[in-house]
């Protein structure tokens, strides 16, 4: 009897754990199918538009070419879905644009080349492992050529308005030597000898004919995309309100004529910390600033002794008015 109990027990437990079991996995089967049905309803990607026309600096695109066609999806998917970059981009041009803008105008740079520094460094003063420095990324010969003071204690690299001075002046002369500003764009990046090599080793003069290493291949290209999404931004997506955007913070400029040797005290003299006087003067490379006779320097500091940013207030209604013409996702199902 004892083993008749036994097995039964035995049975009747395996049979449990089996109904157990099943029902578990039937569970999960049922859960995942959900789980995979919610995913490829609400889950969609879409490939952004390529512009019938684009041009830089005026000098249109061959996009009946396929590979010029291509080359721009690439760079346009890249930077759409991108978010993070492409959103920061946006907000910073909004901040340094107005500096850089009228600084090529009154040199007669197209406005276009006003990108070149988004793809150049992301409006950030980087350093490349090449030594190409600030937002216009300057090598130091280069910096120096174009009128620009590197050394210890000072590198204007970092100043944004003295180095978009010389951004004009090499880009004035490169557009002499080649009459076309997307080939200057290419030789900005790859530099002028280079460029003209294969101008000449390759027959043509035209960037879009060139066969050039791939990161001068895709360079004006990137140009391109940054340029349309930054035109489009809610085509491609990039829904941002006046108040996400980077204010310019208004200045007052200090010139100085003598040395100083702590910069933390002139500083305090001014009512801002040192970090602020920093933040506002990349160009100072050390805590002192050495002057010889004759010179002087501009110093830039927040007006009224403190970072003043503009507090705008977002419209909800606004806002919402933004998307009346958007397709939910049950429309475009």
């Amino acid at each position: 009897m004892r083993k008749i109990y036994l097995l039964s027990t035995i049975v009747l437990f395996a049979v449990a754990i089996f109904l157990v079991f099943i029902f578990s996995s039937d569970k999960e089967k049922i859960s995942n199918k959900q789980y995979r049905e919610a995913f490829q309803r609400n889950y969609k990607i879409f490939t952004p538009d390529i512009p019938k026309s684009i041009d830089f600096a005026s000098e249109p695109a061959p996009l009946d070419i396929f590979y010029v066609k291509e080359k721009l999806d690439r760079e346009i998917l890249i930077n759409t879905y991108w978010h993070t970059s492409t959103i920061l981009l946006i907000k910073r041009a909004n901040r340094w644009f107005p500096v850089i803008e009228p600084i090529l105008a009154k040199n007669e740079i197209p406005d276009d080349f006003k990108f070149l520094t988004l793809i150049e460094s992301g409006l950030m003063n980087v350093v490349s492992p090449a030594g190409a420095t600030g937002f216009w990324q300057f090598l130091e010969k280069t910096a120096k050529e174009n009128g620009l003071e590197v050394n210890k204690r000072v590198d204007e690299r970092y100043h944004v308005s003295k180095a978009t001075e010389a951004a004009c002046k090499y880009l004035t002369k490169a557009y002499k030597k080649f009459s076309n500003w997307t080939l200057v764009a290419a030789a900005y990046n790859a530099g002028g000898r280079r460029i003209k090599e294969a101008i000449q080793d390759q027959n043509t003069s035209d960037y879009y004919d060139l066969f050039l290493n791939d990161e001068t291949s895709r360079y004006v290209y990137r140009i391109l995309a940054i340029k349309t999404i930054y035109e489009n931004p809610t085509k491609y997506g990039f829904y941002l309100r006046e108040a996400d955007l980077y204010p310019v913070i208004p200045t007052k400029e200090i010139k100085v004529t003598k040395s100083i040797d702590d910069l933390v005290g002139f500083a305090a003299e001014n009512n801002i910390n040192y970090k602020i006087l920093k933040e506002f003067n990349p160009w100072l490379r050390s805590d002192k600033l050495p002057i010889r006779s004759g010179k002087s320097y501009a110093i830039q500091i927040p007006e009224k002794g403190y970072i003043q940013i503009n507090k705008l207030k977002s419209n909800v209604e606004d806002f919402n008015a933004i998307f009346n013409d958007t397709l939910t996702v049950d429309q475009i199902e």
